[in-house]
């Protein structure tokens, strides 16, 4: 079962990760968390340069993008499914779509095949989306990266694109609204992800 989530900056995806991969750890499942970019001793070094390094051209971003990815699949998402574990990821191709197809203003087809390349089609089972005002979301985080500094006109596209992807997808994708409490985020997560897990068993 792959399982990733997605959404803005400061949405509390990754917090809200850490403990459904703690309660499915609690009832005896093997769950493998990871997420994009900086998965291994590969994609930490990617994740400096993408997140901390200078600015970048955004193809030069795209393709690093990309090349993380198609390590991460091959060297950690692959061998923990094959193995029978529940596989939890923290942004996945989707970012790549939303924030430099949506976001950048790249060429769309691109990212996707770029995507399909680099993953070697490997599509999540269920996605769920964090979705939150930017205003809000960038409000709450303490410090920022290179991504989070960007304008709040980018952001916006970001939210915007993260939208229209679940449109199009209503089956992958599930929408919890990350304005509510820690608690109560976790609890819609928690009724979402139940079901699926137990429909793989």
């Amino acid at each position: 079962m792959f399982i990733t989530f997605e959404g803005p900056e400061g949405a509390g995806k990754s917090s809200a990760l850490a403990v459904i991969a703690e309660r499915l750890r609690s009832q005896g499942r093997e769950v493998v968390t990871t997420r994009e970019p900086g998965a291994g001793d590969f994609g930490k070094n990617i994740r400096q340069i993408l997140l901390h390094g200078e600015d970048l051209d955004p193809k030069a971003e795209l393709l690093l993008f990309l090349a993380d990815r198609a390590n991460h699949v091959s060297s950690i998402v692959r061998p923990a499914l094959k193995s029978g574990a529940i596989v939890l990821c923290d942004r996945y191709a989707d970012s790549t779509v939303v924030y430099q197809a949506h976001g950048r203003g790249l060429d769309e087809e691109f990212a996707r095949v770029g995507n399909s390349f680099a993953t070697g089609g490997l599509t999540p089972d269920l996605t769920i989306l964090f979705d939150l005002d930017p205003h809000v979301g960038l409000s709450r985080l303490e410090s920022k990266d290179r991504m989070d500094g960007q304008s709040i006109e980018f952001h916006l596209k970001v939210r915007a694109g993260f939208l229209y992807e679940a449109r199009l997808n209503p089956m992958r994708w599930r929408l919890v609204d990350a304005s509510q409490s820690q608690e109560a985020v976790l609890e819609e997560c928690w009724e979402i992800i139940t079901p699926h897990i137990q429909s793989n068993i």
